[in-house]
């Protein structure tokens, strides 16, 4: 089967903004791909009108990803700071749905690189009061077609959802409107098998992003390609396969996402070499 290919636009610019959209978004279809991640950093970076037109000029399938800067908190947080990622997040639906986008994903729990032990009793403490928090935002993004994607992180970027069993486990009751975003990097540090990772996902599914191993361009890198294609058809997944990699050149991302050298020769090798591969897995 044929496969949607995006990327996300942190490859060359972080924030993404009105100034920048158009031409990255131009050049981003002149490259190959099918579709596009727009990362929301804040509120008012991106604006339906100009977004949507350059959507128009270029055909991409729009995805809205989130950012969990510090202060984006919905567990173990002040009020004020929940309601202010709770405020945050429902831009982030605002745009999906502006622009056509069925899904936002991200992180919704708490601030990236945020980590704190617990034990079993915490945890679940944590769960439910994650639950609690993020449910008025499903609400919201169900009522406007959205569906919301939660995406596991590895062990160094945070403490509270690192698998996909933890992911199912914690969001419980409000599976179904909200789903799992899984990341190939993530998964690569913290799941035995990738594949069986997916499987483990099933039906909950909603968003892939695909880098290699180091968070360079996918193929020629240790994770089991084919293992993992086999994986997404089994589930019946028929969204994208998108890259997202991160540009050295802004350090707030450099640090945020532990890029400390250059992942490619240029950002348009990476996609160039990642869109390649990708497409030959399903020639």
């Amino acid at each position: 089967m044929s496969r949607e290919i995006g990327i996300n636009t942190w490859v060359w610019a972080s924030p993404l903004t009105d100034e920048t959209v158009t031409d990255l978004l131009h050049h981003v279809a002149a490259l190959g791909f099918d579709a596009v991640e727009l990362p929301l950093e804040s509120s008012g970076d991106l604006s339906p009108e100009v977004v949507g037109a350059a959507l128009e000029a270029t055909g991409l399938t729009p995805y809205v990803v989130g950012a969990m800067a510090p202060g984006r908190d919905l567990v173990a947080a002040s009020p004020d700071t929940v309601a202010g990622t709770q405020g945050y997040l429902r831009a982030c639906v605002d745009l999906a749905e502006a622009v056509g986008a069925t899904g936002v994903c991200g992180p919704f729990y708490a601030s990236t690189g945020r980590a704190w032990r617990l034990d079993a009793e915490e945890r679940e403490t944590a769960y439910k009061e994650w639950r609690e928090h993020l449910a008025p935002v499903a609400e919201y993004a169900g009522e406007r077609g959205v569906r919301l994607g939660i995406e596991p992180l590895n062990r160094y970027e945070t403490s509270l959802i690192n698998t996909v069993d933890q992911a199912l486990t914690g969001l419980g009751s409000l599976l179904g409107p909200v789903g799992l975003a899984l990341d190939t990097y993530h998964l690569n540090i913290e799941e035995r098998s990738s594949a069986d990772a997916v499987r483990h996902a099933g039906g909950h599914l909603v968003h892939l992003q695909v880098c290699g191993s180091d968070r360079g361009a996918p193929g020629g890198d240790q994770t089991d390609w084919p293992a993992l294609v086999a994986a997404l058809e089994e589930v019946g997944y028929a969204g994208p396969l998108n890259i997202e990699s991160f540009t050295p050149d802004n350090a707030a991302i450099a640090v945020a996402a532990s890029i400390w050298r250059p992942l490619a020769a240029s950002p348009d090798d990476l996609a160039r070499d990642g869109l390649r591969f990708l497409r030959g897995l399903y020639a």
